[in-house]
């Protein structure tokens, strides 16, 4: 590592190995020459006269990539795609008269741009369905545990933890649908030529039209995409990049959203992320456990939701057929929109391997704020006792600002109940009061709302994608 150069923190501390791989220079330019040699093979099978023996040399060479010798020749030539043609064919000097013939040079960068979309959208899914896996069971484990709500972060009615994670999940759920959607629909580029007409192809098939859209399926199909876009100027429609970011923004808006709620749950004790044996929270404050993870999740989406205003402008802004103030923008923004979508989830995976639950500060929380909760209750039973609404009324007001006012004097406890048992005009006795105070009477339909959406929701997806959760993959062109 040159300690004497920036080093991007997506690739040094955050995103995975797998995911930087394919924004890799050797995935990029190993995909290039497998496309150079999708075409040619395809040419070959359709008339043109390339021999077995220019195929075979290049298939040798498809690895062996001698990148200084390439960058000497983009230096020269200010041409990347050029200067990759030319080491292509210093290593296979039989074939470089027909490596990229016909072709323009989108033909290798857009194409192999998407199937690098294909690859990291692919491993996105795979983290999203970890980290569904993950809440599914926390949720699942916590569904009838009582929990303060929170409206505007004041205490409102009662929810359980499970059934806030299932929130949390179901933002997931909505994101891991948007990134299969978008997986299914993302298309190849295809055989185009300079303009998207074709017409350098046309020719060399002396205008036999049927060969140059067979050629066109033959290379798309050889790639691995289902289709490829029907019309193209020089370059696909940088509107596909756009719902590639507006997907991944949503991602960022999930994790960013979870890593809020943990960070304010974590200053009320009640829920916090792992903390390690020997971690340190603070350089001076030896006794801090700060969410730091939460906080690294939140940052990194923050950042992540930002970038798609670039593909929106990159798209809006585009000349004609094509024009190439796209290129510098674009060779930043993709990889970092998928680097940092990974290094959230990576994260949010990890903090939900280990999530930790406080109950007992929990239960505290809820038996502070459950009296007033519960004083609707109160008064219909006081009612169908014999006494009247509005008095009842005007003395559980009374007391409910008494009680306040002694919860925000420093009293750790709530005295409503205690108020309200020694009140002659209120006619139910402490044991009474106390029985209508049952947490779980207050939750509503949370418990069975979580079991119904994991069963009808969740189970069906993570049950579909076993294969690419434990670890399989799907056979792509890389």
């Amino acid at each position: 590592m040159n300690r004497d150069a920036y080093q991007n923190p997506l690739i040094t501390r955050y995103a995975s190995r797998e995911m930087s791989r394919i924004f890799s220079d050797n995935f990029k330019f190993r995909t290039w020459r497998k496309l150079w040699l999708l075409l040619a093979e395809a040419e070959q099978e359709l008339g043109l006269a390339i021999t077995d023996e220019q195929l075979e040399e290049m298939r040798e060479h498809l690895d062996d990539i001698d990148f200084d010798y390439a960058a000497k020749k983009e230096k020269e030539l200010r041409h990347d795609v050029m200067a990759h043609i030319h080491a292509f064919g210093k290593a296979a000097p039989a074939a470089m008269s027909i490596i990229h013939l016909g072709a323009t040079s989108a033909f290798v960068g857009d194409n192999t741009d998407l199937i690098q979309t294909k690859e990291a959208l692919l491993l996105v899914k795979k983290r999203l369905l970890k980290v569904m896996k993950n809440l599914r069971e926390f949720a699942c484990e916590y569904r009838e545990m009582p929990t303060l709500g929170f409206t505007h972060f004041q205490p409102a009615q009662l929810t359980t933890v499970g059934k806030r994670a299932a929130l949390w999940l179901q933002d997931l759920l909505m994101d891991f649908k948007l990134v299969a959607l978008l997986d299914s629909r993302i298309p190849g580029r295809g055989v185009k030529g300079t303009t998207g007409t074709q017409a350098s192809f046309l020719k060399l098939f002396d205008k036999d039209e049927e060969k140059v859209k067979e050629l066109d399926e033959l290379v798309t199909e050889r790639m691995g995409f289902p289709r490829a876009v029907s019309i193209t100027g020089q370059t696909y429609s940088r509107k596909i990049d756009d719902d590639v970011l507006h997907v991944l923004r949503q991602v960022g808006i999930s994790c960013s959203k979870f890593g809020n709620d943990l960070r304010l749950l974590a200053h009320d004790r009640e829920m916090e992320e792992p903390f390690g044996e020997k971690q340190v929270g603070s350089s001076a404050m030896a006794y801090k456990r700060n969410p730091m993870r939460s906080e690294r999740m939140t940052a990194l989406s923050r950042f992540l939701i930002s970038l798609s205003d670039n593909t929106a402008y990159t798209a809006a802004t585009q000349w004609f057929e094509r024009t190439l103030d796209d290129s510098a923008n674009r060779r930043v923004v993709l990889p970092q929109a998928f680097l940092s979508a990974d290094a959230i989830l990576l994260i949010y995976a990890n903090i939900t391997d280990n999530l930790v639950v406080n109950r007992e500060v929990i239960a505290a929380h809820v038996q502070e704020q459950l009296p007033f909760m519960a004083t609707e209750n109160i008064l219909m039973e006081a009612v169908k006792q014999g006494a009247g609404r509005q008095e009842i009324h005007e003395v559980i007001r009374e007391y409910s600002h008494q009680a306040t006012a002694k919860l925000k004097a420093g009293s750790r406890e709530n005295p409503l109940i205690e108020l309200l048992a020694e009140d002659s005009r209120i006619p139910l006795n402490r044991e009474k009061i106390e029985k209508i105070l049952n947490p779980s009477d207050f939750v509503g339909r949370a418990p069975n709302q979580v079991k119904e959406f994991l069963r009808k929701e969740i189970d069906p997806i993570l049950d579909s994608y076993e294969e690419l959760l434990d670890g399989s993959r799907t056979n792509l062109f890389v």
